[in-house]
């Protein structure tokens, strides 16, 4: 279980209280402090996470620092305001124990911090959106920070091309194009988390999200196009580790 944080210590915590409640515990936890100065540490270290220090800012670097550390066959993924529901990580589990050959599961969210019907609206078009469309840029199926899984494998195949080093990216999107098209990634729609909806606190928020992905999508179109990758998943052929 990994989660990348950065001065969210009200939220971490409300975050960590959840997982302790799972019908099926998480084996480890590890928090991964990239440059915090409240009491983030404070609060991982109460619930009894395990701390990564990752100084270089980033949630590309952060992440990648926690899937590294982590020691078990599946790596799962939140952020520190995902509010997973007392059977994420069981449904989850039992997954992959189902599927030996699933590289990666994910789902969608709700954003609890949204008015009811704004937030139901905000939901559907997110995940639609995201789902679809960067399934469309990237020829499979994109991964969700806030809430999916990776098989160990998976991670350490495409853990040389991601570009973990590079800031203003989203890190699942780009994730994503490192497993897809070869990978077997599923969307599950029943494995649904809470997140919050920061991204439309302001229009400058907003824009700063989608500028992310322009960057993420420029930055791994110039490795493949859209249409390569198309090609590569229809003839099957696994591509060779691509190196930053």
């Amino acid at each position: 279980m990994v989660i990348p944080v950065l001065d969210d210590a009200a939220a971490l915590a409300e975050c960590l209280a959840l997982l302790a409640r799972q019908t099926r515990p998480a084996d480890e936890v590890i928090v991964v402090d990239n440059g915090c100065s409240d009491s983030s540490l404070q609060v991982a270290l109460a619930a009894g996470a395990r701390v990564v220090a990752e100084p270089r800012r980033g949630i590309p670097a952060a992440a990648a620092a926690g899937y590294d550390a982590a020691a078990g066959e599946v790596i799962v993924r939140c952020d520190a305001d995902t509010r997973p529901p007392e059977d994420w990580l069981a449904r989850i589990s039992a997954a992959f124990g189902e599927d030996p050959g699933l590289d990666a599961l994910t789902g969608p969210g709700r954003f609890y911090d949204l008015p009811r019907p704004v937030a139901w609206l905000a939901s559907a078009a997110y995940s639609s959106g995201y789902r679809f469309g960067a399934g469309a840029a990237l020829a499979g199926v994109p991964v969700w920070g806030s809430n999916f899984a990776i098989r160990r494998t998976a991670w350490q195949r495409c853990a040389a091309g991601i570009h973990r080093h590079r800031a203003g990216i989203h890190d699942d999107l780009d994730l994503s194009f490192q497993l897809a098209p070869w990978a077997n990634v599923r969307f599950d729609r029943q494995l649904r988390v809470g997140a919050a909806g920061r991204m439309f606190s302001d229009a400058g928020a907003f824009a700063r999200r989608f500028g992310w992905a322009f960057a993420t999508l420029k930055l791994n179109w110039a490795v493949q196009s859209a249409g390569q990758r198309w090609l590569e998943r229809a003839t099957g052929r696994r591509p060779a580790l691509r190196r930053t």
